[in-house]
């Protein structure tokens, strides 16, 4: 079955332009499209999507906003934040509502489909290096930067589960965390499902927006 795509956005020449992108992949399918949240949440109701492309800046119901709707319902579909430079903050606070990553608008087609296909698969992960970056942008200006690293949502992860927790959040994959840590790839796997379990956090995505909002992590992916 290929992937169900549903497109989020007020531009309608830009949802063209990525369902073209989109249908001429044998594994996807863009089933829905909306111009803006309201319309977006109507169009879900008795309808299988698998990925939304969402974008921040919308009429009526924004996408950050419309992000939390979907994703406090059961069984949501995964959510992408498309926005630009001049938007972060409203990419992170799609991320903090549950979104599993975000895009820049003008990424390239390879890049925006292997994106799709890994948060389908279940990785739930838009390459953790570039969110970081992304978030290195902006992170000082949040109001909630900065603060003690001993936030007291962290006091619950194990000395190792930190240090894979900023690992996570400064982009490195399973593999790399193994190396640096000197641990084989299945137990930076459990660290990471733990810290996840213990943070009630839904992926690794997630990791790093809430390294970056205690202060764990900072601009510059320092700990």
């Amino acid at each position: 079955m290929p992937i169900r795509v549903m497109l989020v956005d007020d531009q309608a020449l830009l949802r063209t332009g990525f369902r073209m992108v989109l249908d001429a992949q044998p594994d996807m399918e863009v089933v829905a499209e909306a111009g803006d949240g309201v319309e977006a949440l109507q169009a879900l109701r008795g309808r299988d999507v698998d990925v939304v492309l969402m974008d921040v800046r919308m009429p009526k119901l924004d996408g950050v906003e419309t992000t939390r709707r979907i994703c406090s319902d059961p069984n949501p579909p995964k959510v992408l934040i498309l926005t630009t430079f001049d938007l972060d903050e409203y990419a992170f606070s799609g991320l903090k509502a549950g979104a599993s990553g975000f895009m820049l608008k003008d990424v390239p087609p390879g890049e925006l489909l292997a994106a799709i296909r890994s948060v389908h698969s279940g990785d739930a992960v838009v390459a953790p290096s570039t969110t970081r970056r992304l978030l290195d942008r902006f992170a000082p200006l949040l109001p909630s930067a900065g603060k003690d690293p001993q936030h007291k949502e962290l006091e619950r992860l194990t000395g190792r589960e930190r240090e894979v927790m900023i690992l996570v959040a400064q982009g490195l994959s399973n593999g790399e965390i193994a190396a640096r840590l000197v641990l084989s790839e299945a137990t930076v796997k459990t660290h990471v499902g733990r810290i996840l379990t213990k943070l009630g956090l839904r992926d690794r995505v997630q990791v790093v927006v809430l390294a970056y909002e205690t202060g764990l992590v900072r601009a510059g992916g320092q700990a």
